[in-house]
């Protein structure tokens, strides 16, 4: 079997999902038009997004030894993705998000990470070789601090691309995960956690991305769900710029942004596409998902992707 191209260090979590007309206020109960039990966590849905636009990839997580695991490995398995590197830890539950979903398509989600954070330097350098052979690794803050950091500063040492997507957000985010990061990837709310000031405008998100990208290494994006994403490129030179979202009617954003990342990387390793190019491939990928309800059943394949950018 070949060496993966895309590692994915993250988490996989049970997606608990309830669909309403409007989110209910503190105290409120409100009813629910429809239930869904999906497969999901940042790391898996990423994972997922990558490998059904035609990428190698590998997971490697930890989960709970409970039907929530066992469940979600078998469907991140039938989308493409090799789950050898998943583990079943016995010292916790696997992670489970309740979602609302509202008439908007919106979403409010509270995570409970469980076994996710059970990945820890230790399990991280058990993988080195892993790491060595790839093209890129994708992170994000689903597992521990400490095997974040591990998993960068192996990457660095062995020339191996990292995307780190900044999420959920952490105010006072430590340095060292951006000066590691060669493409940062957060959304408008992560993006402000960074921010000593409200981010209001466009030129207000400008001028975080032109701040961060003067860390990390190669380019800073932000994404802004209907709006433009934010884009700052570090080659030689500093440019920043504006990619433009499609305007469609959004069903279920939820996962979008883990749309975003995982088609980023895939475009990115290709080596056929720009980093603006790669941006405006993973803006159609997830434009196409909001369209459709669920998590890794809506993320499309190349072809779709394909005919959307052959029809603009």
């Amino acid at each position: 079997m070949p060496s993966p191209q895309i590692i994915v260090v993250g988490s996989i979590i049970t997606d608990l999902i309830s669909y309403t007309d409007v989110f209910p206020k503190p105290g409120e109960s409100k009813r629910g038009n429809l239930f869904k039990f999906n497969c999901g966590g940042k790391g898996a849905n990423q994972a997922v997004s990558a490998a059904k636009l035609g990428s190698n990839v590998k997971m490697i997580a930890c989960i709970g030894d409970d039907i929530f695991g066992e469940e979600n490995v078998k469907k991140i398995k039938e989308s493409g993705v090799n789950v050898d590197g998943v583990l079943i830890c016995k010292e916790n539950r696997t992670g489970v998000a309740s979602i609302m979903i509202d008439k908007y398509g919106e979403n409010i989600t509270v995570v409970n990470l469980g076994a996710n954070l059970l990945m820890n330097v230790d399990k991280i350098r058990q993988i080195e070789d892993e790491i060595k052979k790839s093209s890129l690794v994708i992170l994000q803050n689903g597992i521990s601090h400490e095997g974040i950091l591990e998993c960068m500063r192996i990457a660095q040492r062995n020339n191996v691309q990292v995307l780190y997507n900044g999420a959920p957000g952490i105010r006072d985010l430590d340095q060292e995960y951006l000066q590691l990061t060669d493409y940062f990837v957060v959304n408008e709310n992560e993006a402000e956690c960074l921010s000593p000031v409200p981010l209001t405008s466009d030129n207000d998100f400008i001028m975080c991305a032109m701040k961060l990208i003067k860390i990390v290494r190669k380019a800073v994006i932000i994404t802004r769900g209907g709006k433009s994403t934010i884009v700052a490129i570090k080659d030689g030179s500093i440019e920043c710029c504006q990619i433009m979202a499609d305007k469609v009617v959004a069903i279920d954003t939820n996962g979008a942004g883990d749309c975003f990342c995982g088609a980023f990387a895939h475009a990115i390793i290709t080596n056929k596409f720009t980093i603006k190019d790669s941006v405006f491939f993973a803006s159609k990928a997830a434009a196409l998902s909001v369209q459709k309800t669920g998590t890794h059943t809506s993320y499309p394949t190349i072809d779709e992707v394909n005919q959307i950018l052959q029809s603009n």
